[in-house]
């Protein structure tokens, strides 16, 4: 009969597929031109991160999980997931302590939402949000990769 493993090397697997699966879904989502096996894969490794952190991860991993699947419903324009996960994300910032990026991306990601919504008041309120909250980092490094994230996302008309 075999053995369960350990629940500490359970653990351990658990945040390694989360980070694995959390950075192979953005390299995804981040592609200008994806196949549709990649679309799928994409969205597979959104749940799967977001499964992996619910087990191992502090909130903060949830909302930044769905930060994730919010783009990637956003990107397949299946637009009330995308909305819906952006607002979990939008509020876990509004209402706990976040990184200063974290509320950054949270807002681009529901602008993105909206936009595959086809809501443009909304989509050009998170938008400008987005882009104060990225100008204000105090990191460069993460201003920089911010703002080249936010060119991905629809500007508004």
């Amino acid at each position: 009969m075999k053995q369960s493993p350990d629940p500490e090397e359970i653990q351990k697997w658990h945040r390694w597929f989360a980070v694995e699966c959390n950075n192979d879904g953005w390299n995804l989502a981040e592609k200008t031109e994806r196949t549709p096996d990649e679309d799928r894969e994409m969205l597979s490794l959104a749940y799967a991160a977001a499964l992996h952190w619910s087990k191992v991860g502090a909130p903060i991993n949830s909302a930044r999980a769905d930060l994730l699947l919010a783009h990637a419903h956003a990107s397949l324009g299946h637009s009330e997931l995308a909305v819906l996960y952006a607002k979990r994300a939008l509020e876990f910032c509004e209402n706990n302590p976040c990184e200063d990026w974290d509320t950054a991306f949270a807002n681009s990601e529901m602008a993105f939402a909206q936009s595959a919504a086809g809501n443009a008041q909304s989509h050009a309120k998170h938008y400008a949000i987005a882009q104060e909250k990225g100008a204000a980092l105090k990191d460069p490094e993460d201003r920089k990769v911010f703002f080249e994230s936010l060119e991905r996302i629809p500007k508004p008309r």
